[in-house]
């Protein structure tokens, strides 16, 4: 069978965003043509609650899907729709920000804070849905037990098992893989016309045809299949490290659409950005209930 090639490696670089979170931005504006339909990974792991402690006061978001997953912290969170609530160990929030969602995330000082955001584009036609909310427990997560590996389906089909979230928009493939020191995984159920990537949480792992040549933890491998063959999933073959390695694997088919953004707002135009910041200043943005303390 044919394997998924390595094309990219991406390690990102060290940001502040919010309030003054210090985190890894993995993802943006220039990988958006490359991992399409993802616009934004940020990656969070730190024991010092000042790196994170000020969090993400409240903000809007708009055209876009937020998923907040954390392998370990405590985080509070509140929107526009009245949604209130606490990410913990193995938690996810998916939010479907759609036509206009203010929202707030604020970190609470824990041991660890291990974790991710990734942002999900939403397709020209559906920008201006509804938003949603969808709280994912870890009683609400099938867990796949291999040789090998654990795996967690938060989105998406694997062996049969059905994440948690049944995407309306982006079909995501969604699914937190802890593989045991070095062993080989093998995967095959996203079609070829996907865009598929690892996100490398802990430990280290080699991917493709080498499987000497180990990465290290904080980084996104976009893993590139046969274009002639549309039609077939192309094999993933990793191989984890020493110490075992914990990642996430992501995929999606692309959009191909024109990407406008401003900061939390993505569209496909520089006049539905302006559009949107217009109703910010006037206080239109949101079309549905605000809560009480907003």
């Amino acid at each position: 069978m044919a394997k998924r090639k390595i094309s990219k490696v991406v390690r990102g670089q060290h940001a502040i965003d919010g309030a003054g979170v210090r985190l890894r931005r993995v993802l943006g504006l220039g990988t958006v043509k490359d991992f399409d339909p993802f616009l934004m990974l940020d990656g969070f792991d730190s024991t010092n609650p000042s790196d994170y402690i000020k969090g993400f006061p409240w903000h809007p978001h708009r055209g876009i899907e937020t998923v907040t997953y954390l392998l370990s912290g405590e985080i509070d969170h509140g929107d526009s729709l009245g949604n209130r609530g606490t990410i913990n160990d193995l938690c996810c929030q998916w939010m479907t920000a759609g036509s206009g969602i203010i929202h707030q995330e604020m970190p609470q000082a824990s041991p660890r804070m291990l974790g991710c955001q990734l942002w999900v584009n939403l397709p020209a036609k559906d920008k201006m849905t509804e938003p949603a909310y969808h709280d994912i427990t870890p009683r609400d997560v099938e867990i796949v037990e291999e040789d090998s590996a654990e795996v967690r389906v938060l989105s998406g089909l694997y062996k049969g098992k059905n994440g948690a979230v049944k995407n309306e928009y982006i079909k995501v493939q969604y699914l937190d893989v802890d593989l045991k020191p070095g062993s080989v995984w093998h995967y095959n159920e996203t079609p070829n016309d996907q865009t598929l990537f690892l996100y490398l949480i802990e430990g280290t792992l080699a991917a493709d045809e080498n499987l000497d040549n180990f990465e290290e933890k904080a980084c996104a491998i976009l893993l590139t299949a046969s274009a002639e063959k549309e039609n077939e999933s192309d094999d993933v073959v990793v191989k984890a490290g020493n110490t075992g390695a914990r990642f996430l694997l992501i995929a999606g088919k692309p959009l191909r659409e024109p990407v406008a953004w401003g900061g939390p707002i993505v569209m496909n135009t520089d006049e539905e950005l302006d559009q949107a910041f217009r109703e910010l200043n006037n206080h239109t943005f949101i079309r549905h209930e605000r809560p009480q303390n907003f």
